[in-house]
């Protein structure tokens, strides 16, 4: 296998090859490191998960979407930049590897500062970089790069929007009710079948368009109903678990509530069964009658409210991290395929086969990434922006996966990083503006309007360099 590899048509080709396994390695590490957020920040952030846990529960599921729903044919040059048949061989294996190590730095740089920049931004900057190199500024495809631009704003846009809308239905129907946690059993099963509807349609669309499931909208909707209804069952039983789980734990700590009356709101018994319950005011803004029992009650009720909502927050975030690593693994091998396939033929294809190493390097990559630097970006999204609960951590998910289904669908361009940063920031913007740090969402809209140029600038940089020592090859 290893002969194999090494058998190559170009000069210094060996060489090349190594570089583009190292250069590749380093862009799914990087991946690893910054794109972990969009599973997993909301997740360490409201508190349903630590760090550790995160990592381990990601390293599984995005190793596991790389590996199994990987794609094994992809784009030599993503989004449709530009034609790379029109291009000589050595040029254009100089270029992808310069692509690849720019593309690399530049989320490094933004990882190191804790920055959730679009790691498919990056490599499209990477490769306008190169393609004006190689050919000039009119071989570029401007309008595809003005599609990619326009996602900047349509991303967090459709994130926000649905998240702020699903958080505040959340919020009425759950959260605010005098009866959370009765509310949340009854309503837990349907949200358990909207996240195994729409994550499945994230699969579809998302993840496993790689496996050639040629499904139309019809039959894709009849798998997700089927795996949602399958969701539905399972999680009646779930609920039923926690209700008596719940009950079990009230009877212990003394919690006993009774009902509604129209004089009062429900008192809370927390000893003396037999002493008659006691009817307070309702509260209001100013008041000091508030009963402590009152509070005691309710933080009950909240504590297992969230940690149910924390469960479904856990679920949904395996289903993105599936998703993100069997699509955004072709961000880092994507250009070491076209570069392995170019410097072994010596041919430029549109389409490069992808064999299984690559792929496992790709994985592989993006896991030890996330174990060793995931951690930076996770903290923005996950607790810099704005406070997060895991009922407003499940909101952001589930708002940022059905973006993602319905753009995909509509062939949308769209970046997973920024749908999910969207849909943080109408949580935010759901409880109040104030309650948004304003500096860091500043600084996050400033790294997205610099990554296509950032990737383009050092890619040219890197392309000189590596042209120096290997130029004479294209002669």
């Amino acid at each position: 296998m290893l002969l194999s590899f090494l058998e190559t048509t170009l000069p210094y080709g060996q060489i090349l090859l190594i570089l583009a396994v190292i250069f590749g390695f380093y862009m799914a590490w990087n991946i690893g490191a910054n794109d972990v957020a969009n599973a997993m920040g909301t997740s360490v952030g409201s508190g349903a998960l630590t760090v550790t846990k995160a990592v381990i529960i990601a390293a599984i599921m995005e190793m596991a979407g790389a590996v199994l729903a990987g794609s094994d044919v992809t784009n030599t040059v993503r989004k449709g930049i530009f034609d790379p048949t029109a291009f000589e061989p050595m040029p254009l294996v100089l270029g992808f590897l310069a692509a690849l190590l720019a593309s690399a730095v530049w989320l490094q740089i933004a990882t190191w500062k804790g920055w959730p920049v679009s790691t498919t931004h990056s490599i499209v900057g990477a490769v306008i970089g190169i393609a004006i190199m190689i050919g000039g500024p009119s071989v570029v495809s401007w309008g595809g790069v003005l599609k990619i631009a326009a996602s900047w704003v349509t991303s967090p846009l459709c994130g926000g929007i649905i998240s702020f809308l699903l958080f505040r239905l959340i919020q009425g129907k759950i959260i605010n009710n005098k009866r959370p946690l009765q509310q949340a059993y009854r309503y837990a099963p349907y949200l358990v079948f909207y996240i195994g509807f729409v994550l499945t349609l994230v699969m579809v669309y998302k993840g496993l368009k790689n496996l050639k499931l040629d499904l139309n909208l019809g039959q894709a909707l009849i798998v997700a109903t089927i795996v949602g209804a399958i969701c539905f069952v399972l999680s009646l039983a779930w609920v039923g678990k926690l209700r008596r789980k719940h009950e079990a734990e009230r009877a212990e700590l003394g919690v006993e509530l009774e009902d509604d009356h129209p004089e009062g709101v429900p008192f809370v018994r927390k000893s003396d069964p037999d002493m008659d319950p006691i009817l307070r005011p309702p509260l209001t803004e100013g008041s000091d009658t508030p009963s402590k029992r009152w509070e005691y009650r309710r933080e009950f009720e909240y504590s297992r409210l969230e940690k149910i909502f924390g469960l479904l927050l856990v679920l949904s975030a395996c289903f993105l991290a599936f998703a993100h690593g069997a699509n955004d693994v072709a961000n880092a091998i994507g250009p070491l395929a076209a570069v392995v396939d170019i410097v072994q033929t010596g041919e430029i294809a549109a389409k490069s086969a992808v064999p299984m190493w690559v792929l496992m390097l790709g994985g592989v990559g993006i896991v030890i990434g996330l174990a060793t630097w995931g951690y930076k970006v996770m903290e923005t999204v996950g607790k810099k922006i704005t406070e997060l609960t895991p009922s407003r951590g499940f909101a952001a998910n589930i708002g940022a996966a059905t973006t993602i289904v319905v753009a995909s669908r509509m062939g949308m361009p769209i970046s997973t990083t920024h749908t999910l940063v969207g849909a943080v920031l109408g949580i935010g913007l759901a409880r109040g503006i104030g309650y948004l740090n304003l500096k860091i969402v500043r600084e996050i809209a400033i790294s997205w309007v610099i990554t296509i140029p950032a990737g383009g600038g050092f890619a040219a940089l890197f392309y000189l360099i590596l042209n120096a020592f290997f130029g004479e090859g294209a002669k």
